[in-house]
């Protein structure tokens, strides 16, 4: 690695720490660990501005996220758009399985770069969605994730796109 790493808390309530460090490629590598909500939000959303300023590629390890909300997943999304614009990118790494259950209920696994790990991420090896991703169950009168079923029947979910084709197919949609 070049350079140390630098930690620094993301939020005035200390519930989400960032540790930074560039690799030889010249990626940032940054670790984050607690909650991603609304509390740090708007602090992390700083510090990944200014890491991009200095360095357009960012991969951010979420293994010690315990929790985030559509707070913090806007930060991220705000700031892959961002390291975009730059020329840059960032890749989301080895998100923990209650990171990975709302980034896949929320559809953000399609819209982002995730991948299992950071070396993963490092390299571009393609994600492997089936490794990181938990199976979904979609309920016949509602949504749940985890698979528990709270009654009625159940069938796999699909994403909106493929559910619009398949009823379409069907003669539901017109």
């Amino acid at each position: 690695m070049i350079g140390s790493a630098v930690t620094h808390s993301a939020a005035d309530d200390a519930s989400l720490s960032l540790t930074s460090r560039t690799d030889r490629g010249g990626h940032v590598i940054v670790a984050l660990s607690g909650e991603l909500g609304i509390g740090s939000a708007p602090a992390l959303r700083e510090q990944l501005l200014s890491l991009l300023r200095a360095a357009s590629h960012l991969i951010i390890d979420l293994s010690a996220v315990e929790h985030a909300d559509a707070s913090g997943l806007a930060v991220l999304v705000g700031s892959g758009r961002r390291a975009g614009l730059l020329g840059g990118s960032l890749r989301l790494a080895a998100p923990s399985p209650e990171v990975a259950r709302v980034l896949s209920a929320t559809g953000m696994n399609q819209h982002l770069g995730i991948f299992p790990t950071v070396r993963a991420a490092i390299t571009g090896q393609p994600r492997l969605p089936e490794a990181i991703f938990p199976s979904a169950t979609v309920l016949a009168r509602g949504h749940r994730i985890d698979g528990v079923i709270a009654g009625g029947a159940t069938q796999s979910a699909m994403p909106a796109t493929d559910l619009a084709a398949a009823r379409a197919g069907q003669g539901l949609i017109r």
